[in-house]
């Protein structure tokens, strides 16, 4: 991939989006943990949209950290994970049930040991896998590292510290209800809600890093050649498309090919993400400040 211009100037076509107009000012609380989740720099990535755009689109969804942020007002998000969408639908539709998933799992893990009663839950999940279950899970397993064995079966261990209470939980989700309302939430695979996007729309992609996120549900069978492609498409259609990568050249000591389509972005940003959770998860818990994640965003506008 040739170079890009990473002092794009700014133009009247390219005006970056002004974080200070967001509806609802500084969002740090997360809803869901998950790997990857980009809240921690939302904002970050958020500067480099355009100001004007038509529907936001948002096909792999995972803890949604850039679209609650953005607190669009139109916003279609999808992700091919059934459990997780659930959660998100029912954020939507009933955020009172949601709640009550939260609270009823909660005490559960609070009526006995708290490692046998996660385990519970999460055999639970593994016989008949359901958003309700998900969620209390993914707040409460270790690191909130979320893995999943190719068979779909989550194998994360408890947590060492106790999940938020449901009082606290109940709060974060008043706040994202009201900063996705006017999202829709489907069960797509990503190359169906692309292909929904209208000109001028705006798709932000945060697919599963293919060197370093292997654990995550349905990561194991990931093609980025194929997105590429279909980011092709989209541009061909006066789609704008933000993707994040990998940021680095290497994962360990292997090389991170990665087949990006000569021209296809017109602008490349480096991001810092801070010390990797999944890496602090495969050594043990350690915090080794010398494992920085770096992300790219790359831009076809």
């Amino acid at each position: 991939m040739d170079s890009l211009n990473l002092a794009h100037p700014l133009n009247s076509q390219l005006a970056l989006f002004d974080a200070s107009s967001q509806r609802n000012g500084a969002f740090n609380d997360q809803l869901l943990k998950w790997i990857g989740n980009k809240q921690k720099f939302a904002r970050e990535i958020i500067s480099h949209f355009p100001r004007a755009f038509g529907t936001y689109i948002e096909p792999f969804l995972g803890s949604g950290g850039v679209l609650g942020t953005l607190a669009p007002q139109r916003a279609i998000a999808t992700d091919c994970f059934r459990p997780l969408i659930e959660i998100w639908q029912t954020l939507h539709d009933s955020p009172e049930t949601l709640k009550r998933w939260y609270a009823d799992r909660w005490e559960i893990a609070k009526s006995g040991d708290k490692v046998q009663q996660y385990e519970w839950i999460k055999a639970r999940y593994n016989a008949k896998p359901n958003g309700a279950d998900l969620l209390f899970l993914c707040r409460a397993c270790y690191g909130g590292v979320v893995r999943f064995r190719k068979d779909g079966y989550m194998s994360t261990p408890c947590g060492i510290h106790n999940p938020i209470a449901p009082h606290s939980f109940a709060k974060r989700v008043d706040e994202w209800h009201k900063r996705t309302r006017g999202t829709r939430f489907l069960l797509k695979d990503y190359q169906e809600a692309m292909a929904m996007a209208k000109p001028g729309d705006l798709i932000y992609c945060d697919p599963p890093y293919s060197y370093s996120q292997a654990i995550l549900y349905g990561a194991q069978d990931f093609s980025l050649t194929r997105l590429m492609e279909v980011i092709a498409d989209c541009k061909k259609r006066d789609v704008l498309v933000a993707l994040s990568i990998d940021g680095s050249k290497k994962s360990g000591d292997v090389l991170c090919e990665i087949p990006i389509q000569e021209g296809l972005f017109a602008r490349e940003v480096f991001l810092h993400g801070g010390p990797s959770m999944l890496k602090r998860f495969q050594m043990g818990g350690k915090t080794l400040e010398s494992h920085i994640v770096a992300d790219r965003l790359l831009l076809t506008f």
